[in-house]
């Protein structure tokens, strides 16, 4: 058996091994209730060990696996500090590092894609990743013209474990079927594997990039996106920028400096489509930098949403109605596009009641995220009981990724600790969301 089959059957071991592990450690808190132990202290026991196990597998795995481990680690925010406590350093590794590839096979990478004299483009190459990532790490280098970039090295087989362990974690899609009716599981898997095949590819992620430094050029006074320098095959050679990590903002930085980066993460999330057409696909701390003049600086191009000016004013309207209309036009609205699906009843009263807090910081003229506020939202966005009503929305697969930033985007907020006039920002940057043609629109009654 060759070294990918032998590591890609572990992989679904592995995997396999997660609902396995819950239902052994469900049937064991079963059998401690029988002792006289509480309810609720079996129940968090099973949390804990789970999560214990979840954390530790995904650790181990590169691929879409890790992928859903940095996601993970974005909404460390929204768990109970009793689960959260234990893991928090283990998420954080997840954001910045994976296990490094071998110098060995970096460079044959580099020699398939810059040809055998790939040294001859290089001053000098540290063979020692300087950040790792689902698919690929990065090592620091000098190129021939002086300058300091950044190498995107993608992992050998890295495409066939990303599609393999999204094959298996959709394979789960089912019970989100049974959990939620209302949900087109089908569809939405079939756009997130399309964008999933899409970050493989280097070209696309250089046309990106180069596309978002055109509409946040060099003197941007909020933002810096580094230049492409080369691209071909597996590797993606950038200019190299260094600032503080963002997780590091939100593990060690005052609260001026976090309101400050979470005001511009904020500010780059919502107005990448009005400026460039496109939406940063992948919100994670890691991806972001704040420089020494002040401004963000902005990795990682591979999961970008394009969004057209239409859905853009259409997107910008519902959010409008969501927060400022009466409720019979906010279902109305929804159904449109198409959250609430045809034939599917919704109770006003607990749609509404579901909707008002997370519209809150689109309302306020401030807002303060913060891991409380959060873990209200999750508590109420997994609840699965027959009558929330959550189990009866949708997700249309044009929301997919924006979806995917908002609560992520929102997650990373409020590990930040910060208050931001969210609602100004999405004023300026989200056509459809201002147009004074929905000036008659009145608040919706708490």
């Amino acid at each position: 058996m060759s070294d990918l089959p032998r590591r890609a059957v572990t992989r679904s071991a592995k995997l396999a091994s997660l609902p396995l592990g819950f239902a052994g450690r469900t049937a064991l808190g079963i059998g401690k209730k029988t002792f006289g132990r509480p309810a609720e202290a079996v129940a968090l026991e099973i949390q804990q060990r789970t999560a214990e196990q979840l954390f530790k597998v995904l650790g181990e795995l590169k691929g879409g696996a890790m992928k859903l481990g940095q996601m993970l680690s974005i909404f460390e925010a929204a768990l109970p500090p009793e689960i959260a406590g234990p893991y928090r350093a283990t998420l954080t590794r997840l954001q910045e590092a994976a296990p490094p590839l071998p110098a060995s096979a970096v460079h044959k990478v580099l020699a398939e894609a810059l040809g055998p004299d790939w040294r001859d483009e290089f001053a000098s190459f540290d063979d020692k990743p300087a950040a790792a990532a689902s698919i690929g790490q990065v090592h620091r280098a000098v190129w021939n013209d002086g300058r300091a970039v950044a190498v995107k090295v993608q992992y050998p087989g890295a495409g066939k474990a990303l599609i393999s362990d999204f094959n298996q974690l959709a394979r789960l899609g089912r019970l989100f079927g049974v959990l939620m009716p209302g949900l087109d599981v089908k569809s939405m898997l079939a756009e997130l594997k399309e964008r999933v095949v899409e970050e493989l590819d280097y070209t696309i992620e250089a046309d990106s990039q180069t596309a978002m430094r055109e509409a946040y050029p060099a003197d941007d006074p909020d933002f810096y996106i580094p230049e492409v320098v080369a691209q071909a095959g597996n590797v993606l050679v950038t200019e190299w920028i260094g600032g503080i990590p963002l997780s590091k903002v939100i593990s060690e930085g005052d609260q001026e400096q976090r309101n400050h980066a979470a005001l511009l993460y904020c500010r780059f999330l919502l107005s990448g489509a009005k400026r460039a057409g496109m939406l940063h696909g992948d919100p994670h701390p890691g991806n972001f930098r704040l420089l020494e003049d002040g401004r963000l600086g902005v990795l990682d191009f591979g999961a970008v949403d394009r969004i057209p000016p239409e859905f853009l004013n259409r997107m910008g309207r519902l959010l409008r109605i969501g927060t400022l209309a009466e409720i019979d036009e906010v279902e109305e609205a929804l159904r449109d596009e198409d959250f609430i699906r045809e034939n599917v009843t919704i109770d006003a009263e607990a749609l509404q009641a579901f909707l008002a807090p997370i519209t809150e910081p689109f309302i306020n003229e401030t807002f303060a995220f913060n891991r409380e506020w959060l873990r209200d939202m999750a508590a109420t966005v997994t609840d699965l009981r027959p009558t929330n009503v959550v189990r009866q929305l949708n997700l249309p697969p044009e929301y997919v990724i924006v979806h995917r930033v908002l609560s992520a985007g929102t997650g990373v907020l409020c590990q930040l600790e910060c208050e931001i006039p969210a609602r100004a920002e999405s004023i300026r940057w989200i056509p459809g969301f201002a147009d004074e043609d929905d000036a008659e629109l009145t608040p919706a009654s708490s």
